[in-house]
């Protein structure tokens, strides 16, 4: 669902959102000045969408809290019922060169902020696909664990000598911010005109690294949750992360790829 006025309205009581509302959408509260430029167009999931619209009205925190437990506990309830839909191999071109590599990259958070952490899936040609995931922290933000995720990727690149490497990822925020953002900012002295710039110590390196490799490294959006493979198996490392507060990448050995998308999702 991407954020636009008509979507924020529908959350609206008395013209205010309260403090879990503002979460999902990435925000601190009190919300700041400017807010709304901030998260119009932003993308948010499924299970986001429609807590944002449950959580409508001025709910004391431990009854805001209790309402996004209940619908995690009736989300979980259908999953069970529901037959596991296939997981569809929809890579936008499978790479021919066996040196081209291709790295899906995504991020988890459960409460935004709350625990957080990364996975990436790794496709090497004539290889198995290689999955990491680490990254985690107590208390971190949708944001910041797909910039993580992005960041490892970029590193991934660096060290093979692919001569092209795609890196697919289905947050805009973290494309943008390192491939287009960054060129306003730096240009203004890492400043933009409204708020601070939040992550800025790692989209400054990230950026540094993307510069660095843009030559043969490209970036690309990906739908989340849309049958994906690659998003699919990065997303369940993601949750892994989380599942076993593993700080440091671990690579994670499996016996089938249906295995790996048995595993929880974010």
């Amino acid at each position: 669902m991407i954020v636009t006025e008509d979507f924020l309205a529908l959350g609206l009581h008395n013209g205010l959102l309260n403090k879990t509302q503002m979460s999902l959408l990435g925000q601190d509260f009190p919300a700041s000045e400017g807010w709304k430029s901030l998260v119009l167009g932003r993308e948010l999931s499924l299970a986001d969408t429609n807590l944002f619209i449950f959580l409508r009205g001025k709910f004391p925190l431990t009854v805001q809290k209790q309402i996004v437990k209940n619908y995690e506990s009736v989300a979980s309830f259908h999953k069970l019922k529901k037959e596991k839909p296939q997981i569809l191999l929809k890579v936008v071109e499978k790479n021919k060169n066996i040196e081209n590599i291709s790295i899906y990259c995504d991020g988890a958070c459960k409460g935004n902020p709350g625990k957080a952490g990364s996975g990436l899936a790794v496709y090497y040609a004539n290889k198995q696909v290689e999955l990491w995931y680490g990254e985690y922290t107590e208390e971190g933000t949708n944001n910041t664990a797909e910039l993580q995720a992005l960041y490892k990727a970029l590193l991934i690149a660096k060290e093979h000598s692919a001569s092209e490497v795609i890196i697919y990822s289905d947050s805009r925020y973290s494309i943008d911010a390192i491939s287009i953002w960054a060129y306003s900012w730096k240009a203004k002295g890492w400043k933009k005109k409204k708020g601070e710039i939040k992550n800025l110590a790692l989209i400054k390196v990230m950026h540094s690294l993307y510069e660095e490799l843009k030559s043969r490294v490209s970036i690309a959006h990906v739908k989340g949750h849309s049958g994906v493979e690659g998003n699919e198996l990065a997303d369940r490392m993601a949750m892994l992360a989380i599942m076993e507060e593993s700080q440091f990448y671990k690579c994670y050995r499996y016996d089938s790829i249906d295995s790996v998308l048995s595993l929880s999702e974010g």
